[in-house]
C-alpha cells in the first residue's frame, strides 16, 4: 500500500510538506504542490478522510508533552506547566498535559485523534524521537529547548552553553582558578537532554578561555549519594574555591551538605547557580543566571500557536535566549589557600 512516505519521496520532500498540502495547514508554493500532486497522481495514493480533515476542524487546545516517571516532582516543570497554560489562554488556547515517558505513542495518538491542534514538546534530548514523529504527521509543534537539529521545528530555549560559560568567567573574573561544575543528574546526560549536554560544553570550553581548572561532576537524584560525591570534592587534596551548580533542584541539600563540611558561603566557597527559577536559590542570595521562565513560555507558545496558523517559517522561528547574571551579590574573592 501506498503511504505518505512514497509520496514524499517521489515528490522530493519531507512527508510533513505531504500532509501540509493534503491538509492546507500552511502555505506551500505552487511548484511544491504540484509535485506532490503529480506524486500522489503517479502512486496512486488515497489519503483516509480522516487524515484529509484532520486539520480542518480546530480545537483551540494545546497538548504539552512534558515526560515525568509517576510520583516524581520538579519544581521547574510545574512552573512551566503554569506559565505556559496562561499563555495559551491569552491566545484563546487550553492546554492538555502529557506526561507519557515514552513520548511518542502518546503524541500519535493525540495528532491522530483530533484531541488538540498542535503540541509543545519539554524535555527535548539532542536526538529527540517526537521530533520525527511530528513532522511525519505534519502535526504542527513547537519545542521548549533545543535538539543538535535547528531547522527541525520551532523551538525556544536559554542559551545554557553560553550560561555556564558565563558563571565560569564571572567565578574566573573574581579570582577563583579551582572550580568545580555540577552538571544535572546521570539521568538527564545519559538520556542526551539539551540543557545537560550543552551546559557541561559551556564550563569546559570556558577552562581553557579563562586559563581556570574546571572540574565536571555528574549530579544525581539519590541525595546519599550527592552527600558522599560532595564530601569527596569538598576533602580532596585541592578542593573547589567556587561551585557552580547546574542541578539547582538540589541547591538546598548542596547548600547543608557544604555547611556540614564547617565550610561558609561565601567566605570558604563560592557558589553559583544556573538555571534556577526566579528567586529561588534555596534560601541563599546567590550569584546566579536563572532560567527565564516567562519569557520562554511566552516564547514557545506563540511558535505553536504560529505553526498552527502556518506563520511559523523553520528555520527561522527560533528564539536563543542570551544569559543574564541576576542583580544581586557579586562573586566572592577565593579565600587563600593557607587561611585557616
Amino acid at each position: 500500500m501506498t503511504t505518505i512516505k512514497d509520496v514524499a519521496q517521489r515528490a522530493g520532500v519531507a512527508p510533513s510538506t505531504v500532509s501540509y498540502v493534503l491538509s492546507g495547514s500552511r502555505k506551500i508554493s505552487e511548484d511544491t504542490r504540484k509535485a506532490v500532486q503529480q506524486a500522489i497522481d503517479d502512486l496512486g495514493y488515497h489519503p483516509r478522510a480522516s487524515a484529509r480533515t484532520l486539520r480542518s476542524t480546530r480545537t483551540n487546545v494545546l497538548a504539552l508533552a512534558l515526560p515525568r516517571a509517576a510520583g516524581g516532582y520538579r519544581a521547574v516543570d510545574g512552573r512551566f506547566a503554569i506559565d505556559i497554560s496562561d499563555a495559551a489562554r491569552s491566545h484563546g488556547y487550553d492546554v492538555l498535559l502529557m506526561t507519557d515517558q515514552e513520548g511518542v505513542p502518546g503524541l500519535r495518538r493525540i495528532a491522530r485523534s483530533g484531541q488538540a491542534d498542535g503540541a509543545i514538546l519539554m524535555a527535548v534530548e539532542m536526538a529527540d524521537p517526537r521530533i520525527d514523529a511530528m513532522r511525519e504527521l505534519g502535526f504542527p509543534a513547537a519545542l521548549l529547548g533545543r535538539s543538535a537539529d535547528d531547522a527541525a521545528l520551532p523551538w525556544t530555549d536559554l542559551d545554557w552553553e553560553a550560561a555556564a560559560a558565563l558563571a565560569v568567567h564571572e567565578l574566573a573574573a573574581g579570582g577563583h582558578r579551582d572550580i568545580a561544575y555540577l552538571a544535572t543528574t546521570e539521568h538527564e546526560i545519559q538520556a542526551r537532554r539539551g540543557y545537560a549536554i550543552r551546559g557541561v560544553a559551556g564550563a569546559r570550553r570556558a577552562a581553557p578561555e579563562t586559563g581556570a581548572a574546571v572540574q565536571v561532576h555528574e549530579s544525581t537524584g539519590d541525595m546519599a549519594v550527592l552527600t558522599r560525591r560532595l564530601k569527596g570534592l569538598l576533602t580532596g587534596e585541592r578542593p573547589p574555591t567556587a561551585l557552580i551548580v547546574q542541578h539547582v533542584a538540589a541547591l538546598p541539600h548542596i547548600l547543608a551538605a557544604v555547611a556540614a563540611e564547617g565550610l561558609r558561603v561565601p567566605e570558604d566557597l563560592s557558589v553559583m547557580a544556573v538555571g534556577n527559577l526566579p528567586d529561588d536559590v534555596g534560601g541563599r542570595d546567590l550569584p546566579r543566571i536563572e532560567l527565564p521562565v516567562s519569557v520562554m513560555s511566552a516564547e514557545v507558545t506563540r511558535l505553536a500557536v504560529e505553526s498552527i496558523t502556518g506563520q511559523a517559517q523553520v528555520p527561522a522561528a527560533h528564539r536563543l535566549i542570551a544569559p543574564v547574571l541576576t542583580p544581586g551579590p557579586r562573586v566572592a574573592p577565593p579565600r587563600p589557600r593557607n587561611a585557616t
